[in-house]
């Protein structure tokens, strides 16, 4: 870990702190954020583009922060390849707020939607959709074998109003490798902790929806991609802040948005067009560290990924060691050798490193260095 030092002045001396710099974040949220867009935000933070005011004090309805929202609008679009039917959508009230919010505005009464259940952020998009009291059908799920891997083989209803589906499982480490084949039928999905770390189709989606603080910037923001005929379903018996058109037909000004996150979403964005170079260079970039750690992993037969291989994510590496005081050592050591956030959920122990696309390769060999010298000492 790096350290630096600084000086700090009073009346009577100077005194000097040694202060810890930047460590190797692998939280799984909030979790890092790309160091030249926290540059720029410390650059810019005190007068926005000459405003003479911060970026937290602009009016979300003056020039100045439209022209922060369109673009990061027009860069999805771009890196996605969206057709020009979908609307993108700055909401609040994270993912967790979206797991009712689907339902209520695109599952009628009298209709049903098929749920397929990979861990604990699909059970409770379940779970919402059950108090509202809406037809949710569970199609298949992972669970008998602890969430630790995808579901194949299952059948879809043709008449469902759309299929649900968690891209990539934060806690339990597994992700899909394609996405499901639903003959026409709408997917909507909970991209959360994967969004953008890879190029997909995005013609069969309906709806996507993302935390940002996992992969796209910090908390308090939350993108919403929704095709114009899903916003068609939308009923007008539910509270005005929970439909979707209000904020379609707003820009996602209806009132105010959350201004800062939204710009630190816009400068992600560029970071990924402008300097990573898209989303093909973004999953090349992604695959070559999941690679590099899973790599150490399968050949050191000292650490265990939890989840199938067939099923790993890219984005979230869960693994265990011998039995959970060893674990706790090497994330106490680990931090204390600047690798931090290495904790695995408190629903399911062990270890995880959240290698989402802000973690260079740098990081995850040091981390893979680390774990080599563990083995060492420990094995």
């Amino acid at each position: 870990m790096l350290v630096h030092t600084i000086c700090i002045f009073n009346p009577a001396q100077e005194v000097k702190l040694t202060m810890a710099a930047r460590i190797y974040n692998f939280n799984p949220g909030p979790a890092a954020l790309p160091l030249p867009v926290l540059e720029q935000v410390k650059e810019e933070f005190l007068d926005f583009k000459g405003s003479g005011m911060s970026v937290s004090e602009v009016s979300h309805r003056s020039p100045l922060f439209e022209e922060v929202l369109n673009d990061a609008v027009a860069r999805f679009k771009r890196l996605l390849k969206l057709p020009d039917d979908f609307k993108i959508l700055f909401l609040q009230g994270g993912a967790s707020t979206q797991f009712f919010m689907v339902p209520m505005n695109l599952l009628p009464n009298g209709s049903s939607a098929d749920y397929i259940n990979t861990g604990s952020w699909a059970k409770k998009a379940i779970k919402e959709a059950e108090i509202l009291k809406k037809s949710c059908n569970v199609i298949a799920s992972s669970e008998d074998k602890n969430y630790s891997y995808i579901p194949k083989g299952f059948s879809i209803d043709p008449s469902a109003a759309y299929v649900h589906f968690t891209s990539n499982n934060t806690i339990e480490g597994t992700q899909w490798a394609s996405f499901p084949e639903t003959g026409g039928v709408p997917l909507v999905s909970d991209m959360s902790s994967d969004m953008l770390c890879k190029p997909f189709n995005p013609a069969p989606f309906g709806l996507i929806y993302a935390g940002a603080q996992k992969n796209l910037g910090p908390a308090g923001v939350t993108v919403v991609i929704i095709r114009d005929d899903m916003l068609a379903r939308v009923p007008k018996d539910i509270p005005t802040m929970l439909r979707y058109t209000t904020h379609s037909e707003k820009n996602s000004l209806y009132n105010t948005p959350p201004c800062v996150a939204i710009y630190i979403v816009q400068l992600v964005l560029k970071w990924i067009e402008d300097s990573v170079g898209g989303l093909e260079a973004m999953e090349r970039r992604n695959r070559e560290k999941a690679d590099l750690l899973y790599g150490f992993m399968d050949a050191a037969d000292f650490y265990r990924p939890t989840a199938a291989k067939d099923s790993r994510s890219l984005m979230n590496v869960t693994f265990r060691l011998a039995d959970e005081n060893l674990e706790k050592k090497f994330i106490a050591e680990a931090s204390q050798s600047g690798l931090g956030g290495l904790k695995g959920h408190r629903s399911v122990g062990g270890c995880r490193a959240s290698i989402y696309n802000a973690i260079d390769l740098k990081a995850v060999q040091s981390l893979v260095d680390f774990m080599k010298a563990f083995v060492d000492t420990n094995g």
